[in-house]
């Protein structure tokens, strides 16, 4: 809840640290016309600012995997072809935000998150990519975005999330950390 001023004024205090920045994360689509990313990201520009990546958040209404994954697809490449600058996808996942928010099945979030990261990793402006899970006690028990239950065991989507990133070899191993099963 921090405007793009107050952003930009704090900003100076983070490139002092030296170490590698990524933008702020706002959960408005940054690739429209005006958005808060749009105006940050020019004002850091104009203010001669450093910003090494960018930090964007992407949830899918469309259930069907492959519908997801093509506008999953779209959304970053129009980012990067707006900002041109690498990305860090720091929260995804299939949720239409409603009141309830609604989710899918087990299954479709899956089938989402196995064919999102066999996309992601052909991306070579994508650096990093977070799955965005909710936890599944968070409402009634059924299927939400939760990789792990409560009691520590994975989801089904948590199942094929692993599998997946452990399959796409070295780049995919420098995304998710060290390899486990």
């Amino acid at each position: 809840n921090m405007t793009v001023e107050e952003a930009l004024s704090l900003w100076p205090q983070l490139m002092a640290t030296g170490i590698r920045l990524g933008s702020p994360a706002p959960a408005a689509n940054p690739s429209l016309p005006g958005s808060w990313l749009e105006r940050f990201m020019d004002g850091a520009r104009a203010r001669g600012y450093r910003v090494d990546f960018l930090a964007v958040h992407w949830y899918g209404d469309k259930f069907d995997a492959e519908e997801a994954v093509n506008g999953l697809k779209d959304f970053l490449e129009a980012v990067y072809h707006k900002f041109q600058l690498p990305i860090w996808l720091t929260e995804y996942s299939l949720i239409r935000w409603s009141d309830p928010p609604v989710y899918p099945s087990w299954e479709q979030q899956a089938e989402f998150a196995a064919k999102s990261v066999e996309m992601l990793e052909t991306l070579p402006f994508v650096e990093r990519y977070a799955w965005y899970s909710l936890p599944p006690w968070t409402k009634d028990g059924s299927d939400t975005t939760a990789l792990y239950q409560q009691n520590g065991e994975p989801t089904p989507v948590g199942i094929a999330y692993r599998r997946a990133g452990l399959k796409g070899g070295p780049l995919s191993v420098g995304r998710f950390g060290k390899e486990s099963e």
